[in-house]
């Protein structure tokens, strides 16, 4: 098979994968007071982004936002359905894309391997930055609670799991690109 065919099918797989891997760390899921739960899916999402760089980690997460709107239950809690979208942890949902975007722009910059870390926790915290403030912004607009409860209730409970997902997902992330190369399955 031809390296470009191959690496197509490679990054079919993968994408699947990855798409999988939301869905199931979505399940993961610990309800807090205000409705927004804290589940892994951000953290599959970054990984995606990550390992899959910032094409295919946006492909792949677009991919799960896509069978979540058209009903599938791979949102938190089993749920799926166009309502999710547009309800309280819609701007979360929404912004998932920049989370793997910016991520895998993050993993991608760089030379020198502590240029490389930088650029990658610099990625990670803008992509989870972002996603903290959309979803606010819009739990805010959904529940008409004033910025102080919004923050409240979708940024404050997750400051802490923000940073150490940082932390973990490049840890992780740089292992799995590595043994990802070592094999011969990312070109």
């Amino acid at each position: 098979m031809r390296t470009k065919q191959r690496q197509a099918m490679l990054d079919m797989c993968l994408i699947a994968l990855f798409t999988a891997l939301m869905a199931v760390c979505a399940q993961i899921a610990v309800p807090l007071p205000g409705g927004v739960p804290f589940t892994l899916q951000t953290w599959a999402i970054a990984l995606a982004g990550v390992v899959l760089g910032p094409k295919n980690g946006t492909i792949a997460t677009l991919v799960y936002i896509a069978l979540g709107a058209m009903g599938a239950p791979v949102f938190a809690n089993w749920s799926g359905g166009f309502a999710i979208i547009v309800g309280r942890t819609g701007g979360f949902i929404m912004s998932f894309p920049l989370i793997a975007l910016l991520a895998g722009f993050g993993a991608r910059m760089g030379k020198r391997e502590i240029v490389k870390v930088i650029w990658l926790i610099v990625g990670l915290t803008l992509g989870t930055a972002l996603n903290l403030f959309v979803g606010m912004v819009y739990f805010d607009f959904v529940m008409q609670v004033g910025w102080q409860a919004a923050f409240g209730f979708s940024v404050a409970p997750f400051l802490v799991s923000s940073v150490l997902r940082i932390v973990f997902v490049a840890v992780l992330g740089k292992s799995i690109c590595y043994a990802l190369d070592k094999t011969g399955l990312r070109l």
